[in-house]
């Protein structure tokens, strides 16, 4: 089975349509599936939405946060709840193609138990991109990343990663990073355990209505990547 996990957080105006082409598309596709939207706490009509199609739609189940804990939260949450051999995570807004996807999943063999979406590479295509000031403050971030804890990844913070499930269980059930940094632990826990990492170059859409405050997330972001540094020493 594949799992498709997708978190949620105020996101009733574009979810249901995405929904609905991750049911085409995977519906089309032949394969055993199930999709795994957490809603982190919304205060809009993104929870009642999913649950009104999952009534017709038996791959989908819906999870829910009383209260707004954070992306990272909510993907551990779906991850943890999966029971697919691949576990896949993307953003509701569906920047990165479905059809991106065996792409990632063929390298997962061997060691190599973490396929990641990447914007980074040479071969990557942005067809729409971020404000100018977003992608410095992405790239800026990247750097320091590879500086501190993990180089060689290119592009951390794509929302389209996927996963085996025994590397699901062992990088989200310890998870200490519950918002937007949360991708840099999950990758650093990897390589602890000794398993590859495929970057993939994508492409890619920016979708506007964003759910990233640039300036309060962009610090905590910062904040978690100095703790995961000091713990990684100790």
């Amino acid at each position: 089975m594949l799992s498709i996990v997708v978190p949620a957080y105020n996101e009733s105006g574009r979810l249901p349509g995405s929904l609905r082409r991750m049911r085409e598309h995977f519906d089309a596709a032949g394969e055993e599936y199930e999709v795994i939207v957490v809603d982190d706490g919304s205060a809009d009509e993104t929870y009642a939405s999913s649950v009104e199609l999952a009534r017709g739609w038996p791959q989908l189940r819906v999870l829910r946060f009383t209260r707004n804990r954070g992306k990272g939260a909510a993907v551990r949450e779906g991850m943890l709840a999966a029971r697919g051999e691949h576990r896949l995570f993307s953003d509701a807004d569906l920047s990165t193609p479905l059809d991106e996807l065996p792409r990632l999943r063929e390298k997962l063999t061997g060691t190599t138990r973490v396929a990641i979406a990447s914007r980074g590479l040479r071969d990557s295509q942005i067809e729409v991109h971020q404000q100018k000031r977003r992608e410095l403050m992405g790239r800026t971030y990247n750097k320091l990343l590879q500086l501190l804890v993990l180089r060689g990844v290119h592009d951390s913070q794509c929302g389209f990663k996927v996963f085996t499930a025994d590397a699901a269980v062992a990088c989200f059930e310890p998870l200490r990073t519950m918002r937007f940094g949360f991708d840099a632990e999950v990758l650093v826990r990897a390589k602890a355990h000794g398993w590859e990492i495929a970057e993939v170059p994508v492409r890619w859409r920016h979708v506007e209505a964003s759910r990233v405050n640039s300036l309060r997330d962009s610090s905590r972001m910062l904040f978690d990547l100095v703790r995961l540094r000091l713990s990684r020493r100790r």
